[in-house]
C-alpha cells in the first residue's frame, strides 16, 4: 500500500482548507458526542422546538452521500449514523467507511474523507485498500485541545479567529481493519502525527498489538469515546468461534496515537478457551470521576458454552474503568454464563436522577431482557436490589446453564417478558393455529429458556427487549424514555456430523451459524406464522417512560406499524413495529424517535406519551436522531438509510427539520 511520510503529509494540511463558522456559544447548541454529553444522556437542553409548536416542523434540507447498496446482507447497507454538531459543523460516517462534514444550516458538503481513495485536492495517498464490502458505522467522535476551546470561546464577529493549527480539533472514526482514523476537523485530512510512530500516519490500529485467539479483528461499529486527551476504541470480533479474539478495549493518545492502556475482559488464564465479551455498542465516560463505562457482550461461542464452563465475570457486564490507567474500578455481571446472545446493547447512561428526595449520580443500564439496572456511578452499588432468580436448566449434552440469573427488584420491566399459548397472534384463525402448533412443538419455560436440541423459544430474544440506542433520560420529568422490541425467536442446537466441513460454512444470518470449535451448530429463526407475521403477542415495538423515583412505568405506547404479506396493519390496531435505534429527549418536552419499519420520524410528548407530530421519511430512519442550534434556529436531524439486516428499503439520506423561519 502506498505510504506518505509524516513530514509530507503534514505539509498537505496547508491545502484544501475549508472555511467554517465559529462554534455557537448558545448553551446546549452543540451535540458533540454520540449521546450529546460524555455520559450519553441522549438529552438536549434546547427548547425552541417544544410541545406547542413541534407540529409546525418542516424539512429544511436533505443530504445524500451516494453511499448505499440496496441489497440483502452482506452486500446491502445499514445507515445508523448519529451526526455530531461541533466546531460549527455536522460530522457523520457512511457504510462505505467515509466521513462527511456538512454545513449545519444548509446541509451542503464541506469536505469528505475516504481512506480507500487518494485525495485529489492534496495528492494524499489512500490509507487503506479498497473496501471489499459495506460496513456499519454508527458515528464518529470529536476532540479539541484546551487551547482550541479557549480560542473558540473568545471569537467575536469583530475579531475572527486566526486560522487554527492543523489537527487542533480532531474527528476520530473506528474504521476498517481494526483501525482508528484521526482527521483534521477543519479539512478532513488525516492527522500526520497520529500513528506515525507505528509507521502509518493517520491512524492507530488494534492489530499492532496482541489480541489473542483466532478469527478476525475489526473496529467496533459504534464511535470511539473521548476522555481528556485519550480516545478509547473497542473491537469487533467473532462470537461464533470457540477461541475468538478477545474483546480488547484500548485507549490511545489523541495526538500521537500511542497506546496508553488496554483492557481485556477474558481472564488471562482462559484466553485459549474463549474470547469475545467485546464492546460493539457505545461507550460513556464521566470526566469528573475519571471513569470509562463499558457494556460488554457474551463470550464465545454465544449460544453454546460447553467449552467455557468457568467464570468470565467481565462478560455481559457493566464495567467501570479508571480513565488514566484502564484499571477496573467496579463491575457487575447482569447475565450469568450467557447462552442467549444477551449482549449489553448500549452505553450506561450517566445521569443524575432524583430518587428518595435526593439527587443520585447514576449509571442506568438497559438490557435485551427488558430489565433496567441502576447503579451508583462511583461505587457500583445497586440502586434497586438485585436478586438471583432460578431459571431453566440446559438439556444439551456437555452444557450446563447457570441455575440463576440476576433480576432488579423494584424497577418495572420495559419490555414484555413472557407469553402464553392463548395469547399468540395470527392475522387469521388459521394463521394463529399455525403459531400455536409450532409453540406446542418447542421448549418454552419462560425467560432464560436455553437453546435445546428439540428447539427452544427465546423471549425476549437476542433482538431485544432493549437494543442499540434505545434510551434517553429527561431531567425535567425524571423519566427514562426507552423503547423495546418484542419478538421471540426459535433456537435449535444441532449436533455436527462433520465438524471439519460444517465449521467452514458461513453464517446464513444473524441467528444461524456454525459455532466453530464446538460439537454443535445453531439454527435459528423468527417465531412467525406462514404469512411471515410474528407469532409473538403484540405490540411488537413499544416506547415507554420509567419513573426513576418510584420505579414504575409512567406510560407505554405501541411504536410504529408494519406492512407484511401485502397488508398494511393499521395504526389503530396497536401492534407496533419491530425497531432498531432509539429516542432523544429535549427541554422542550419532546421526545424524537425514528427506529420503526414504517419510515416515520415521530415527536412524542415526553410526560404523557402522546404523539404530537410525525413525518414520512424516504426509507426507515433506524438511527438515533439529534438536535442542535445554529443562528438561533433549532434543527432536528436523522439518518434515513434503512437497514439491510432487517430487510427494509435502503437509502442514503441525512434529513434536517426545523420550524419555519420566524415562527415561535
Amino acid at each position: 500500500m502506498p505510504r506518505v511520510s509524516s513530514a509530507a503529509l503534514a505539509a498537505l494540511f496547508t491545502l484544501a482548507a475549508v472555511a467554517t463558522s465559529p462554534p455557537s456559544s448558545a448553551a446546549g447548541a452543540d451535540w458533540p458526542a454520540f449521546g450529546r454529553d460524555p455520559g450519553g444522556s441522549q438529552h438536549s437542553p434546547l427548547a425552541t422546538i417544544n410541545t406547542r409548536n413541534v407540529g409546525q416542523l418542516k424539512q429544511v434540507w436533505v443530504h445524500r452521500s451516494g453511499d448505499f447498496v440496496d441489497a440483502p446482507l452482506p452486500k446491502g447497507t445499514v445507515l445508523q449514523a448519529t451526526p455530531l454538531h461541533a466546531n460549527g459543523t455536522l460530522y457523520f460516517c457512511t457504510p462505505m467507511n467515509r466521513v462527511i462534514a456538512l454545513d449545519p444550516a444548509t446541509g451542503k458538503e464541506r469536505w469528505s474523507f475516504d481512506p480507500h481513495r487518494a485525495d485529489p485536492r492534496s495528492g494524499r495517498a489512500a490509507l487503506s485498500p479498497p473496501l471489499a464490502m459495506p460496513g456499519r458505522c454508527r458515528g464518529v467522535a470529536y476532540w479539541e485541545g484546551a487551547a482550541s476551546a479557549a480560542t473558540a470561546a473568545t471569537v467575536t464577529p469583530a475579531a475572527p479567529a486566526a486560522k487554527p493549527a492543523a489537527c487542533a480539533r480532531r474527528i476520530f472514526k473506528n474504521g476498517d481493519a481494526a483501525r482508528i482514523y484521526a482527521l483534521d476537523a477543519d479539512t478532513g485530512l488525516p492527522c500526520a502525527d497520529f500513528g506515525a510512530a507505528k509507521g502509518h500516519s493517520g491512524y492507530a490500529a488494534h492489530t499492532d498489538y496482541e489480541n489473542h485467539g483466532e478469527s478476525f479483528a475489526g473496529s467496533a461499529t459504534s464511535p470511539p469515546a473521548v476522555l481528556g486527551d485519550l480516545v478509547i476504541s473497542a473491537m469487533s470480533v467473532s462470537d461464533g468461534i470457540a477461541n475468538a479474539k478477545d474483546g480488547m478495549v484500548r485507549a490511545f493518545d489523541v495526538r500521537t496515537g500511542q497506546l496508553r492502556w488496554e483492557f481485556d475482559p477474558i481472564p488471562a488464564d482462559r484466553r485459549n478457551s474463549s474470547g469475545a465479551a467485546n464492546v460493539w455498542s457505545t461507550i460513556s465516560v464521566d470526566p469528573q470521576l475519571n471513569l470509562v463505562f463499558l457494556p460488554t457482550t457474551s463470550p464465545s461461542t454465544d449460544y453454546y458454552g460447553g467449552g467455557r464452563l468457568f467464570d468470565i465475570p467481565l462478560a455481559n457486564s457493566i464495567v467501570a474503568l479508571r480513565g488514566d490507567t484502564g484499571e477496573v474500578v467496579w463491575s457487575r455481571q447482569v447475565v450469568r454464563h450467557d447462552l442467549f446472545d444477551y449482549d449489553l446493547v448500549g452505553h450506561p447512561l450517566l445521569v443524575d436522577i432524583r430518587r428518595g428526595g435526593r439527587v443520585v449520580p447514576a449509571a442506568l443500564l438497559q438490557t435485551k431482557m427488558g430489565w433496567l439496572f441502576g447503579f451508583e456511578r462511583a461505587t457500583g452499588k445497586p440502586l434497586w436490589p438485585i436478586v438471583e432468580r432460578p431459571v431453566p436448566a440446559s438439556d444439551v449434552p456437555g452444557e450446563k446453564a447457570s441455575p440463576t440469573q440476576p433480576v432488579p427488584a423494584g424497577m418495572a420491566p420495559f419490555a414484555r417478558q413472557t407469553m402464553k399459548r392463548e395469547e399468540l397472534f395470527g392475522l387469521t384463525p388459521l394463521d394463529r393455529m399455525a403459531c400455536q402448533r409450532k409453540f406446542d412443538e418447542l421448549r418454552y419455560e419462560g425467560m432464560y429458556t436455553p437453546p435445546s436440541v428439540r428447539g427452544s423459544l427465546l423471549f425476549p430474544s437476542a433482538l431485544g427487549g432493549g437494543n442499540w440506542g434505545g434510551a434517553s433520560y429527561d431531567p425535567q420529568s425524571n423519566l427514562l424514555v426507552i423503547k423495546a422490541e418484542n419478538l421471540a425467536t426459535v433456537l435449535r442446537v444441532v449436533a455436527k456430523k462433520n465438524a471439519d466441513t460444517e465449521d467452514k460454512e458461513l453464517p446464513r444470518d444473524y441467528l444461524t451459524r456454525p459455532l466453530i470449535g464446538t460439537p454443535y451448530r445453531i439454527e435459528g429463526e423468527l417465531f412467525q406464522s406462514p404469512l411471515g407475521i410474528p407469532c409473538t403477542p403484540p405490540p411488537w415495538g413499544t416506547l415507554a417512560a420509567l419513573d426513576m423515583d418510584t420505579g414504575k412505568m409512567r406510560w407505554q405506547i405501541p411504536l410504529g406499524q408494519i406492512r407484511k404479506a401485502g397488508i398494511s396493519i393499521p395504526k389503530g390496531a396497536g401492534l407496533g413495529s419491530p425497531n432498531v435505534a432509539g429516542p432523544i429527549t429535549t427541554a422542550g418536552g419532546v421526545t424524537f424517535i425514528g427506529a420503526t419499519m414504517d419510515s416515520k420520524l415521530r415527536a412524542i410528548e415526553t410526560v404523557s406519551g402522546k404523539e404530537l407530530w410525525s413525518v414520512d421519511l424516504p426509507v426507515p430512519g433506524m438511527a438515533v436522531p439529534m438536535t442542535y442550534m445554529v443562528n438561533g434556529r433549532q434543527f432536528v436531524v436523522i439518518a434515513a438509510g434503512g437497514n439491510a439486516q432487517v430487510g427494509t428499503p435502503i437509502g442514503d439520506y441525512m434529513i434536517a427539520f426545523a420550524l419555519p423561519a420566524g415562527s415561535r
